[in-house]
């Protein structure tokens, strides 16, 4: 049976770490503060905004809430958007997405202040991560797939990592930030020819594909990390799964994350420190870690 990475541990230590970044913000009479732009009221929205706002609580960010209907105007989006880029108490914003058919994404994204977008949305934060530069901040899922598997003591420098998935959300950020550790990255997607060939090459495999049992027992290995970042509703189980055939694969790997349970319970913890790191940069500080 293979070891589970459970993301529990790691979004504790991050956590920890930044209480007292925190405190030390304190002493210059500066409290981190994050805007959450919500349009409606989809309930994967509603279940990640309630595990942000515990996480908050922990960290000791302050949120503010900004709530719109899913029948408000391009407009309407826009001025709440520019009234979070004028506050000055609010350092970070998280824009929950997908928005509704009816608003355009791209431009909502686009007008967030880059020096605020601490979920790697617009395109100056996504420079920052192809560049290797501090603009804006990356995705916090792409993050919290690299925090994972560091701070669980996987070797990135010279691994072979197969990353399966080419959305800007994940797929392509990772493998830039993984790339950024050392590692050599082969990118894939379920195009791929042989996709379970690819992943079978691979030390450390990231599966971000958005499908379930995109990755079975057949491209696995058995001295492999496997990092499942699918979230998907399976009808015939009642429960959530991955994007690999968990069950198919726990005895044939060394390591993998469990869904739910994985690599989404380091991503709020992500997030919180990219609000403290915003606020560190606003205040001057250097930032921690």
């Amino acid at each position: 049976m293979a070891e589970l990475l459970r993301g529990g541990p790691v979004a504790t230590e991050i956590t920890e770490e930044l209480q007292a970044r925190v405190a030390r913000l304190a002493l210059d009479g500066v409290a981190p503060g994050l805007a959450m732009v919500r349009v409606g009221e989809r309930p994967d929205d509603l279940s990640y905004e309630r595990a942000a706002m515990k996480r908050a609580e922990k960290v000791g960010v302050e949120v503010r809430r900004f709530v719109l209907p899913d029948s408000c105007s391009q407009d309407d989006l826009r001025s709440v958007i520019q009234e979070v880029n004028d506050d000055s108490s609010l350092h970070g914003c998280l824009l929950f997405r997908p928005l509704p058919a009816a608003l355009d994404e791209t431009a909502a994204c686009a007008a967030l202040d880059p020096a605020k977008d601490v979920d790697g949305i617009t395109p100056g934060s996504l420079y920052g991560v192809f560049a290797g530069q501090p603009v804006g901040f990356p995705p916090c899922t792409a993050q919290g797939v690299v925090e994972l598997l560091v701070r669980s003591g996987v070797e990135l420098a010279g691994a072979r990592v197969t990353v399966v998935g080419r959305s800007l959300v994940i797929g392509r950020p990772v493998a830039m930030m993984l790339q950024a550790h050392d590692a050599t990255v082969t990118m894939c997607h379920t195009r791929t020819r042989d996709l379970a060939a690819e992943c079978r090459r691979a030390d450390v495999l990231v599966v971000a594909a958005g499908h379930a049992a995109t990755v079975g027992a057949d491209a696995v290995s058995g001295r492999q990390t496997v990092v499942d970042v699918g979230i998907n509703w399976d009808d015939e189980a009642g429960k959530l799964v991955g994007d690999v055939d968990f069950d198919a694969v726990v005895d044939r790997v060394a390591r993998i994350t469990p869904v739910p349970g994985g690599v989404g319970a380091v991503t709020t913890a992500v997030l919180m420190s990219h609000v403290v790191e915003a606020a560190e940069r606003a205040a001057g500080h250097h930032a921690a870690g």
